[in-house]
């Protein structure tokens, strides 16, 4: 049976999720897809994103591990793939630029001509991408029991109102620290990110190869 966790472990979840998402990064591209909305539709848009992400994290919080022993797939073989792929994210990230692993340039051009872009493209992949999806499915893996559950929970609902605040002030934001300020906290966030996605790695390599512990 797996012990609970220390306050300590479910705050560097958080941050570790909060990195991921980073909705900090996510203003241009916001500000760019919803420019021709008007007040209603833009607090529309952002209601939709926000209730999109915690959708999309509390189902991969509750039924993620049952897909993975679907496909028959380790967690330790997950932690090494998903590790790759957070290193991946939080290279791109190092650069200031928006993953490939997000959200290709064809999807880009092709989301602008949509009519609503809150779930797709900005709930997800933008924001709740596979990175956000695999950290959730790990962090539950790391106990069990219904408060370990209920915390994480409330960590993706926190997640989704600071999204939320965000986006709300985003045009406050952009037009206060400019492009090269939300770069600079995305490099941060980036740094975060590539020590987390080492840690999966370590993690999942021990779980593969016991002998090397």
């Amino acid at each position: 049976m797996k012990h609970m966790l220390n306050y300590a472990e479910y705050i560097k979840m958080f941050i570790g999720l909060l990195a991921i998402v980073n909705p900090f990064g996510a203003i241009p591209i916001f500000i760019t897809m919803t420019v021709d909305e008007n007040r209603s539709q833009h607090h529309k848009t952002i209601n939709r994103v926000a209730v999109g992400v915690s959708v999309i994290l509390l189902v991969s919080l509750f039924f993620g591990e049952l897909i993975l022993k679907f496909f028959g797939i380790t967690i330790d073989s997950f932690r090494v793939g998903s590790g790759i792929l957070v290193l991946l994210m939080a290279i791109a990230m190092l650069h200031a630029k928006t993953s490939p692993i997000r959200q290709t340039d064809e999807e880009a051009d092709e989301s602008i001509e949509k009519k609503s872009v809150a779930i797709v493209p900005l709930a997800m992949p933008l924001l709740a991408g596979p990175g956000a999806i695999s950290t959730v499915i790990l962090a539950v893996h790391k106990s069990s029991g219904i408060v370990h559950y209920a915390i994480i929970s409330l960590g993706i609902l926190l997640l989704s109102l600071v999204i939320w605040v965000v986006l709300r002030l985003s045009p406050w934001i952009a037009e206060r620290i400019g492009a090269t300020g939300i770069n600079v906290f995305t490099r941060i966030m980036g740094l975060i990110l590539a020590a987390i996605a080492v840690e999966f790695i370590a993690y999942g390599i021990k779980g593969l190869f016991p002998a090397l512990a």
